[in-house]
């Protein structure tokens, strides 16, 4: 009978073997779910192994099968941690409820992975009544089971545990753990999110020297979508000048024409990188945005006019040549030379006849050259 028992397990392991090979994988699977009674065991066993490409099919094949419930929550409970971890990625997989359970006490386990991964789980079988299970690992002294909350809470997309993940959000001394906060709340495209979402732009913990990792934050605000822009037109108006950067860059990209107006006011704005970006934002909105860039035209400052011009020039309609080529008059160098470079890829003969005109005017030959240099592309 061993010996048996031994034959059978070893045709087994060669089946298992085969998943790992697509073009053998549904065969094998298909014989281990008609033996599944030897085959779980097995199967579970196979999921300590080092090989993601044997793993993820054990995992699929398992979830697949009803009778392994059981065996595997055993494995999830005594189990080696390498095997309760992945067992807990299989429940993610089946959204087996009979599984709870044992996916709760282990997130009060001694192994962090473990725990990380039960809290994933959980977010995937979907019952909201585990919530108050996952809030308190937000304090997890491990950031990866920390991170792991904040998504798996995330999935449910239950206001009531926004407060919570913004603390996370707003506190954590891992920047990587705060970002698993603002892609939970993003994600969730719920208004109630708009406000915590505000609040970590205004925090410097999230730009300072962070140009890289600001993106993450920036891009769950933008998500938001209408909800949000009440809040960044008011942020236009804030303090500091990066939150004031920040939101004019996103309402741009919204386009939402109630910002027209505000983002006209920030063209004005005494930090040059803050009206620079206004300025770019504002031609997003293409014709509706010419008439608050043309007024800045006429601004005293010259580096308001230039930010004008250049906004101006990105615009594609033919309102705009008339401006540009008005601009190349400007008393200041630097404003004609942005019009010279807005008008660059205008196709017009308007445009031809005042480029010939600089040409021809050599008194500033840097100028002189750029125009000869445009006409001739």
């Amino acid at each position: 009978m061993d010996w048996f028992t031994n034959s059978k397990q070893t045709d087994i392991k060669k089946l298992i073997v085969q998943l790992a090979d697509a073009t053998k994988r549904d065969s094998a699977a298909q014989t281990l779910m008609k033996q599944a009674a030897d085959s779980i065991p097995v199967l579970i066993d196979a999921l300590q192994s080092e090989s993601v490409d044997l793993v993820l099919p054990c995992q699929h094949l398992l979830a697949r099968i009803p009778s392994a419930s059981l065996q595997l929550i055993k494995a999830l409970e005594t189990a080696h941690p390498l095997i309760r971890g992945r067992v807990a990625e299989t429940f993610a997989i089946s959204k087996d409820k009979n599984a709870i359970p044992s996916l709760i006490q282990a997130l009060s386990g001694e192994y962090f992975t473990v725990r990380a991964k039960s809290a994933i789980a959980l977010a995937h079988i979907g019952d909201s009544q585990v919530i108050p299970y996952l809030l308190p690992l937000l304090k997890d002294e491990e950031s990866e089971v920390r991170i792991s909350v904040c998504s798996a809470l995330g999935m449910f997309k239950d206001p009531t545990t926004f407060d919570e993940i913004a603390n996370v959000l707003l506190d954590d001394p891992k920047i990587e753990v705060r970002q698993a906060a603002v892609k939970a709340l993003g994600d969730t495209l719920h208004p109630a999110a708009v406000p915590f979402l505000m609040e970590a732009l205004r925090d410097s913990f999230w730009w300072f020297e962070r140009e890289d990792i600001v993106k993450d934050l920036l891009s769950a605000i933008e998500n938001m979508g209408e909800p949000v822009v009440d809040s960044l037109i008011e942020a236009l108006a804030d303090k500091e000048k990066t939150v004031r950067k920040y939101s004019a860059m996103i309402l741009g990209n919204l386009k939402d024409a109630r910002a027209i107006d505000e983002l006209g006011m920030t063209l004005y704005d005494l930090h040059d990188e803050v009206s620079e970006v206004a300025s770019e934002a504002l031609a997003q909105f293409g014709e509706s945005a010419i008439p608050v860039l043309r007024e800045a035209l006429r601004h005293p400052e010259s580096t308001v006019r230039g930010h004008a011009v250049s906004g101006l020039g990105k615009i594609q309609n033919a309102q705009v040549i008339p401006l540009l080529i008005e601009m190349l008059n400007d008393p200041e160098r630097l404003v004609k030379k942005q019009a010279l470079n807005a008008l660059s890829s205008a196709k017009d003969e308007r445009v031809v006849v005042a480029l010939k005109e600089i040409v021809a005017n050599r008194a500033d030959r840097e100028l002189s050259a750029l125009a000869k240099q445009i006409l001739g592309h």
